[in-house]
């Protein structure tokens, strides 16, 4: 029985992606690397995030998500997550309208744009598991992929 991991998302099967592996025996964190080459402007007030594709999807349980994160070294380079962590939950895996594909979205607070290279490592997964109160009766399926939640 698979109970969590990564595979390689739909049009992404020719773009030699590595799948995420941990650094140490005892690291929480699988490393991403971006899925190809991205610039990302020095930012400017009402810029948008920049998304940087992985190409990567991941499955996990039902009472599991994951979560996005930056890189220690990133911000010391004025690269910062737009949205702090990303949450992805199990239903992402898959999803109809990007088959799971999950993104970073990054702003650059330094002062020139960013090179971000195919391979080079962008942020990090943990997995983890969640809890719900005793009262909760969602029964509500997803439809989309990203942000499809907010819809």
């Amino acid at each position: 029985m698979r109970l969590r991991g990564f595979e390689i998302a739909k049009g992404f099967e020719d773009k030699n992606i590595n799948l995420p592996k941990r650094s140490t025996k005892n690291a929480a964190a699988y490393d991403i690397e971006a899925a190809e080459d991205v610039t990302i402007p020095p930012y400017t007030h009402g810029i948008k995030p920049t998304l940087i594709p992985t190409g990567l999807k991941a499955y996990c349980q039902d009472d599991e998500w994951y979560m996005l994160a930056n890189r220690s070294g990133g911000p010391k380079k004025g690269f910062v997550m737009a949205n702090s962590i990303g949450i992805i939950d199990a239903d992402y895996y898959g999803n109809e309208s990007n088959d799971g594909h999950f993104m970073f979205q990054y702003f650059n607070f330094g002062t020139e744009p960013l090179e971000v290279k195919k391979g080079d490592r962008i942020g990090q997964v943990i997995f983890m598991k969640y809890l719900i109160t005793d009262d909760d009766d969602a029964t509500g399926e997803r439809k989309g992929g990203f942000g499809s939640t907010d819809k």
